[in-house]
């Protein structure tokens, strides 16, 4: 059985020590796993789309920007990657111009099954379509497709680590092929005892292929994101339970999630591609937290309690430190960059 998210094949449970990228696979998508939990991601943890609906507007709007670049096509595609149970495709589509909103193909990626009551516009699917006139957007998509760990032994010899379904650690091989030659290029471990890094390969290949699906638009990766130079000396993989984090232990009763290599990801294919942060990204597209002016309190009252509530969302979404430090990474397809 494969993964639709990663293309993988699913490991079940209780194999024995293996590598952290077989063990999570098994641990978020087999039959069992926690991404098919009916809670959803939600109920375990809480993502810009789950922080306010500005999120989805700014997204609606990048999507139009989209739209007048490719000459506002008679269907124009948008594809949730990673949907969840469809909370960002619905806010995108509720904040949709009527006019854009007629045209709009909505699909929502995910190996769940269809949630209950969701907008019937939006096709409900385990891979996106083979080819997209529109916008690819993955928020939060990249951190949750498994990866392996490695670990310098003693000998400063890079080592993957093997993990058992308690969570206990064990060093297995040293590393080497594909996955020796990408840790040279992105995250070289210097030789001391100890240090860890996320294997990003899978990534970056699963990221070539769906932004490589669009052939006129935009490909956008948002995540928890590090670049070379301000990579982690121990790595980041982590667990979420019930919003708390938490020791990740692949048995299925936690999200296992790591920082994205996102100029590694950058670079898996060859058109030109950006990286910024949400908090600047969302302040091309008009969501910047300022507060409103306090005339406001005194002719609209109503208007202006709204206002400042918008305004600390958006604070939160493009906060230092938080939210706003995600990285956003844009690969535009036969478009100018729409937030250049």
């Amino acid at each position: 059985m494969t993964d639709g998210r990663t293309g993988e094949r699913r490991c079940a449970p209780g194999a024995g020590p293996r590598g952290w990228r077989a063990a999570t696979e098994a641990a978020l998508y087999g039959p069992d796993g926690f991404y098919r939990r009916p809670e959803g991601p939600a109920g375990h943890f809480r993502t810009s789309v789950h922080a306010s609906a500005l999120f989805a507007a700014a997204v609606a709007e990048l999507l139009c920007r989209v739209d007048a670049a490719l000459g506002r096509p008679a269907a124009l595609d948008f594809v949730d990657m990673g949907a969840g149970r469809g909370e960002l495709v619905t806010g995108v589509l509720r904040a949709l111009p009527k006019e854009v909103a007629a045209r709009v193909r909505p699909y929502a990626v995910e190996i769940a099954g269809r949630p209950a009551g969701l907008d019937g516009r939006v096709t409900w699917c385990d891979e996106p379509p083979a080819s997209v006139t529109g916008l690819l957007f993955a928020n939060e998509w990249l951190d949750n497709v498994p990866v392996d760990v490695a670990e310098t032994d003693p000998a400063g010899v890079p080592r993957y680590v093997l993990v058992g379904d308690d969570g206990a650690e064990r060093p297995g091989e040293p590393v080497t092929g594909a996955d020796a030659d990408w840790l040279a290029r992105w995250w070289p471990l210097p030789a001391k005892a100890g240090l860890r890094a996320e294997l990003g390969r899978p990534r970056d290949e699963a990221w070539a292929a769906v932004a490589g699906r669009v052939v006129r638009g935009l490909a956008v990766a948002v995540d928890y994101a590090h670049t070379a130079g301000a990579r982690p000396p121990f790595g980041t993989l982590t667990g979420f339970r019930e919003g708390r984090e938490t020791t990740p232990v692949p048995d299925g009763s936690c999200d296992i999630t790591a920082h994205v290599a996102l100029d590694a990801c950058a670079a898996a294919l060859p058109a030109p591609a950006r990286l910024l942060t949400q908090r600047d990204a969302l302040h091309a597209l008009g969501i910047t937290g300022a507060r409103p002016p306090l005339t406001l309190a005194a002719t609209d009252p109503a208007g202006y309690v709204r206002a400042l509530a918008g305004a600390g969302e958006a604070a939160e979404l493009t906060a230092r430190g938080g939210l706003g430090d995600f990285g956003w990474l844009l690969r535009p397809a036969c478009i100018p960059d729409p937030l250049g």
